[in-house]
């Protein structure tokens, strides 16, 4: 690697970004990649039949996780794909009578470029502030439905600080006005129970690679009753219904089914293992560290992400500093600019503090051992960078940094 020398390699604690493919996925995959091998749509031979048989049983899989049927689940290339299906192919099946979408400030990046996509055609966009602990207001909700409104769309549980909104108030919401609700769920997929019909969603977005299944491949919820009905983004040959042309990958697919099935089995006992992980990494650091601050809700959050902030650190040194822990500072996807996170931003948390931010992300296959290591190397940076800090030295004296003006030179 250029410039940086690491001991072996990190431990990852970065689940929010990827997670490893679990070894029985993969066992279930490696047959269709090398003799199973044939078109799940090739309907005149053995090779075909046995493909599409597999693609079946993997949809069974899926929707078996949120409570669906098998005939509503669309596969999709990832969640990225299933949000844009779902944002701009409704918006635009319904585009006669429907003009307005709601959605929150704290939507992943491809739901809120989805909206500013439909907002250049002439569509009204409502972004729903967040409170501070991450979740939306219902009353404000319930206010901003107008007559032309035709998706409100809400993520499940949040990449970056792992806060659960109220899904089922939400989806009551939409109900008694008709609007149909989109839910990003990847975050949640196989950590939290989800219920399409008790959450009363009709389009819901889901990853494989985030519930330990492979990369490429995700899946598009679309119920059934009452109907709705989005415009295709991709044309072609008509597979998947007509949503999703294109040759479904058998091997991805019947890995994002074994991944589900397994969560099915171990998603209690795998949320008591990451809850106490949770708290024994929290606990670790506060014994150790003043001026930890959890960001989002504490009570309703996904117990795998912890997102902190220290106070009087710069992150990205702070970032720099913990090369032996695989730990990002928000999300993959937007970790390339250096802006303080505009999810920690809608939230209200200052400048300083959102620059601050680490998110660890626990998993199945995370140890006490990693979560100890990661514990001692986070405390040593923190209070070396701490140590260099003229502001920490300042509030130790007992100078209140908000109130100084700083002259310019």
């Amino acid at each position: 690697m250029k410039g940086i020398k690491v001991a072996g390699r990190p431990l990852y604690l970065d689940m929010q970004a990827t997670s490893p493919v679990d070894p029985r996925v993969l066992d279930a995959m490696l047959p269709f990649y090398v003799s199973r091998y044939g078109n799940p749509h090739s309907r005149t031979h053995l090779y075909g039949w046995e493909s599409e048989m597999a693609v079946e049983a993997a949809r069974s899989q899926v929707a078996a996780l949120i409570g669906a049927s098998l005939k509503e689940i669309i596969f999709t290339s990832g969640a990225t794909e299933s949000n844009n299906i779902s944002v701009k192919g409704v918006m635009h099946f319904y585009k006669e009578k429907r003009r307005h979408v709601i959605t929150t400030q704290t939507e992943h990046k491809c739901v809120l470029d989805s909206c500013r996509h439909l907002q250049q055609e002439g569509f009204e966009v409502t972004y729903l502030p967040v409170g501070s602990d991450g979740i939306i207001d219902l009353e404000r909700l319930r206010r901003e439905i107008r007559p032309d409104t035709g998706l409100v769309s809400v993520m499940t549980v949040n990449n970056e600080i792992g806060v659960i909104q109220p899904m089922e108030e939400i989806g009551r919401i939409c109900k008694e006005f008709s609007v149909p609700f989109h839910t990003d769920a990847a975050q949640a997929l196989g950590k939290i129970p989800i219920d399409v019909e008790k959450w009363n969603v009709s389009l819901m977005s889901l990853s494989g690679h985030k519930v330990y299944g492979p990369k490429g491949v995700g899946a598009l919820y679309m119920r059934r009753r009452p109907r709705i009905r989005v415009e295709p983004q991709m044309n072609g040959g008509g597979q998947e219904r007509g949503i999703r042309s294109g040759t479904v990958p058998t091997p991805l697919v019947v890995g994002m089914g074994a991944a589900c099935e397994v969560a099915m089995k171990e998603m209690e006992y795998d949320d008591k293992r990451i809850t106490a992980l949770q708290e024994r990494l929290l606990n670790g650091i506060r014994e150790k560290l003043e001026g930890v601050v959890v960001n989002g809700s504490v009570e309703r959050r996904y117990a795998g992400n912890l997102n902190l902030s220290f106070a009087y650190v710069e992150g990205e040194s702070l970032l720099m500093g913990l090369k032996e822990v695989a730990v990002s500072s928000g999300s993959a996807c937007t970790s390339a600019s250096l802006e303080p996170s505009y999810v920690l931003r809608a939230l209200g948390v200052d400048e300083d503090m959102a620059h601050t931010s680490i998110r660890y992300g626990i998993g199945r296959f995370t140890t006490e051992e990693e979560i100890d290591r990661a514990v001692e190397l986070t405390v040593k940076q923190v209070e070396k960078l701490r140590e260099m800090s003229p502001l920490y030295e300042m509030v130790k004296e007992g100078i209140d940094i908000k109130q100084i003006h700083w002259a310019q030179h």
